[in-house]
């Protein structure tokens, strides 16, 4: 951004400042989802249309946008806000866990876990789990080869999952 700055007028600095200062006058966070919201509710939890016995959770709001993006997904979304890292000092307690938690009393059936696959996001993926299990079915994004990899470029752990994960065809 700094790059891009300096190779621009003052008007378009000014133009870009003016557009974030608006962002932070006018957006907030869903207070359902944590999404952004221009009002009361984020437009996915104003949507009627959306499956409401579904509930996607993401790390950020970046994911929420990205899954979005792809068509595949109409039920609604939880924004987590991080993730768990005792060695940065991120506990559960840091998280929106009881937020979520709260909303299973709304008819959810299904809690689908689409956080990342790294050692914090399988942390929080377990603690999760192990949280809801009782209560709602969990489940998470499919893992294993993306699309247009051969295996022989592939890592052991992706491979081993993407085995484990293999489909009826």
């Amino acid at each position: 951004m700094a790059v891009y700055l300096a190779g621009s007028s003052p008007r378009k600095a000014r133009e870009l400042a003016k557009a974030l200062i608006a962002v932070t006058e006018k957006m907030t966070l869903c207070p359902r989802c944590h999404n952004l919201a221009q009002g009361d509710l984020c437009w996915i939890c104003q949507d009627p249309q959306r499956d409401g016995s579904r509930i996607c959770v993401v790390e950020d709001v970046l994911d929420l946008f990205f899954l979005e993006d792809t068509g595949a997904y109409q039920g609604l979304y939880h924004v987590i806000g991080g993730l768990i890292s005792p060695w940065e000092g991120i506990t559960p307690e840091n998280l929106r866990v009881d937020d979520l938690l709260g909303r299973l009393e709304e008819g959810v059936q299904e809690v689908i876990l689409a956080l990342p696959s790294t050692l914090e996001g399988e942390a929080t993926s377990q603690y999760l789990a192990k949280l809801l299990r009782e209560k709602v079915r969990v489940t998470r994004l499919g893992r294993g080869l993306p699309v247009g990899v051969e295996p022989e470029f592939t890592d052991s752990i992706t491979l081993g999952e993407a085995m484990k994960g293999r489909e009826e065809v």
